[in-house]
């Protein structure tokens, strides 16, 4: 009788499957992750159907051992296989978002956490560095030591000083205790009515089999106390959570609020997870002891046990757009991942992607509208400041960039006490140096893109492929000496003009940079909800899902930066990030005010700011996108060709262009150098495929793309609904 054949999906970046024997007494199901030969390797993967091989058996290799994790349950094959096919990505790419190697997984069961004693030693001495240990302890779990000190920001020697002295202890504990179970009863906020009708909407259609809702709430309306709702009532029905947001490290005041309504914390992943505690998270998502897990893009990718809700905060944002590798939009996908699993969806937003409002127009998608804020809060009031009659006036710093009327209101601000933010989504102190006498401008050597000056020392660096170099002494081109200069401010260079203006206040600046550890963003959320900060000046860090108390004033230096873009989204995106920023100004008892310094003052995007009409705004972009046949009301793919050789990368990209199908209704664009023609070392062309919005663009392509002979010094990039045109 003959053997078994099974075919296996490697967790390598592959597009066929493997056919392998199943040796006698070995009991294997669809899902299974095995490990088996491969050349000269040993590699692994899950089983993914039946064998479909006609080859004699005897030159088929033997399945060499099951590993003891849980099998992939149907509806993630279903849904990787769905992602594969529409993405165009190799099916084993997309395996391995779910785990790229299945062997770090296996492990021991147990792992130490250190916890701390609830009596200190009369002589124990609290020290800062033991304080930050100690508050850092109080709110999450952690296995080793090392841990701990990235966290509270002290050396090793401060924790094994207190393990020493018995302030810490060391416990062994099972994986799935380390994730505790929330508590669904805990006393929480009365909901006001607005809320509490949105609440029971979304906890009804936690009953239906698939659903997709909208909850739209303007900023401060309490969204998240309302998606809270049905996400206990899914715990209630045995059900796993994720929240999916666009950055994990902006969520410190979420986890705060988390921890007052379930009495405890979630799981969370993102990419800068130890490898031990991937592991761990990983299993108990695996196993369903990790109930509630909160996370970046990738988190939507895990093996969840029984998963039943997916919730989806900042819907509109970009962040959720994956550029690299597997090029997916984890918004679109939580919906076909929500499909799948036969779970409800909730996608959330103070300013809703056009996408997801045109879906809601159609009726695919439900929506639930929180039109006030809660508590005696109101919205700020919003004014435009026209910088053609209100210039800023020079000092004695130098150059400014601040107009008198943001001036005055920062003045009065300091003088009632108040906290102010000034905003600009531009990072360093200038984006741009030039030769005052010739013109010259500084660019990368390895992209088509300005170097930015940055710190005290005015280094460059490149924003695209992070390299730097010294400040330039002469120009490159006409060899003049000290003509460079900085041209156009960042946060670095308002920061100085504010600190020549107002010497006495305290100011922080917070970017990417200088936020990209946990424990910095806590320490500046802390010093701003305390009042110990005057004036924050920052990037769209800033910009989504913070509350502080005592901000009244919004200034935004700059709004017209993403007006100017090549990007189809400009002007959406420009009104998102405008109305999200504002929204940090006034969120309790005094009244918050917003002035945005702009040229284009009769702009649609700034007037329906100022007459807080969105919809406004929205019904014109959605006009505009319609004649134009492009997204939502229109489909697009694009395709970048890359390589270190141009005359390679055009050959490529001209052979696509000359073998372009004839299809009715569809268009190919191009080819054309991409927007920034060289990224890193590589030129870019693109070429760029528009067609109806009910008709599937992939089958063509890869019919069409596949045509051709690609040499290995050249790469195809395919992008099916493109984000980003750069």
């Amino acid at each position: 009788m003959p053997e078994e054949r099974v075919a296996i999906l490697l967790f390598f970046a592959v597009d066929k499957l493997y056919d392998y024997a199943v040796p006698a007494k070995m009991m294997l199901t669809v899902g299974d992750i095995v490990q088996v030969p491969f050349g000269h390797r040993t590699m692994y993967g899950v089983v993914w159907q039946q064998g479909q091989t006609d080859s004699a058996l005897t030159r088929i290799k033997y399945i060499t051992d099951i590993l003891p994790l849980p099998s992939f349950r149907l509806p993630l094959l279903q849904f990787i296989k769905w992602v594969a096919d529409y993405t165009l990505q190799p099916l084993g790419a997309v395996l391995q978002l779910v785990a790229r190697d299945p062997s770090v997984l296996l492990g021991h069961s147990e792992e130490k956490v250190l916890s701390c004693e609830g009596n200190l030693p009369k002589k124990f001495a609290i020290t800062q560095p033991r304080k930050r240990v100690l508050s850092s302890i109080a709110k999450g779990v952690f296995n080793s030591v090392t841990d701990l000190s990235e966290d509270a920001n002290v050396s090793a020697s401060v924790i094994t000083s207190m393990i020493k002295c018995g302030v810490i202890k060391i416990e062994h504990t099972a994986i799935k205790d380390l994730f505790e179970t929330p508590d669904t009863g805990r006393r929480h906020l009365i909901l006001e009515k607005e809320q509490a009708i949105a609440a029971k909407a979304l906890c009804e259609l936690l009953k239906t089999k698939f659903s997709v809702s909208l909850l739209e709430g303007v900023t401060g309306s309490g969204k998240t106390e309302v998606y809270f709702e049905p996400l206990a009532a899914a715990l209630d029905e045995g059900k796993q959570v994720l929240v999916l947001v666009p950055e994990i490290t902006l969520t410190i005041q979420w986890f705060n609020r988390f921890r007052e309504r379930f009495g405890c914390v979630p799981a969370i992943w993102h990419s800068n997870l130890s490898k031990k505690t991937r592991k761990q998270t990983w299993l108990a998502i695996a196993n369903g002891d990790a109930r509630v897990v909160i996370g970046a893009r990738s988190a939507l990718f895990l093996p969840y046990a029984n998963l039943g809700l997916i919730i989806v905060d900042e819907e509109h944002d970009s962040s959720f757009k994956q550029e690299d590798g597997v090029i997916y939009n984890a918004r679109d996908m939580s919906v076909v991942r929500g499909r799948a699993e036969s779970a409800s969806v909730v996608l959330v937003s103070a300013t809703p992607s056009l996408e997801t409002l045109t879906n809601v127009a159609s009726g695919k998608y439900k929506h639930s509208i929180l039109k006030q804020r809660v508590g005696t809060s109101v919205l700020p009031k919003i004014a435009l400041i026209d910088m053609l009659k209100n210039p800023p006036i020079r000092g004695d710093w130098g150059k400014s960039w601040l107009s008198p009327p943001l001036v005055s209101s920062i003045d009065e601000a300091l003088a009632h006490g108040d906290q102010s933010l000034l905003f600009l989504n531009r990072r360093g102190y200038a984006p741009l140096t030039l030769c005052a006498q010739c013109g010259y401008r500084v660019e990368c050597n390895n992209c088509s893109a300005w170097l930015v000056q940055h710190g005290a020392a005015r280094y460059l660096q490149c924003h695209h492929c992070g390299s730097k170099s010294s400040p330039l002494l002469e120009c490159p081109s006409c060899n003049a000496k000290e003509t460079m200069v900085a041209c156009g401010p960042g946060i670095e260079r308002i920061a100085e003009e504010v600190k020549a203006r107002w010497p006495e206040a305290n100011i922080v600046i917070a970017d990417s940079e200088s936020l990209s550890k946990d424990q910095a963003v806590r320490q500046l959320v802390e010093k701003i909800s305390s009042g110990a900060t005057d004036i924050i000046i920052g990037t769209q860090i800033l910009a989504k899902g913070h509350h502080f108390p005592n901000l009244t004033l919004v200034g935004v230096i700059d709004a017209d930066i993403g007006l100017s873009s090549w990007d189809l989204r400009a002007s959406e995106r420009t009104h998102q990030l405008l109305h999200q920023v504002s929204g940090r100004a006034g969120r309790e008892e005094k009244a918050g005010s917003v002035l945005i310094q702009t040229r284009e003052v009769q702009n649609p995007v700034m007037q329906s700011l100022v007459m807080l009409d969105s919809r406004s705004f929205v019904e014109l972009e959605k006009q505009s996108r319609q004649i134009l046949k492009m997204p939502p009301f229109g489909r697009l793919v694009s395709i970048i060709v890359s390589g270190k050789k141009e005359e390679s990368v055009v050959k490529v990209v001209n052979d696509l262009s000359h073998i372009s199908p004839i299809i009715a209704g569809v268009e190919f664009l191009g080819p054309a150098p991409a927007f920034i023609s060289m990224l890193r070392g590589k030129y870019r062309y693109r070429l760029l495929v528009r067609g109806p919005q009910n008709y599937l663009l992939q089958n063509d392509i890869r019919r069409w793309v596949g045509k051709i002979v690609v040499p290995s010094s050249v790469k195809i990039q395919i992008d099916v609904d493109p984000y980003n045109f750069y």
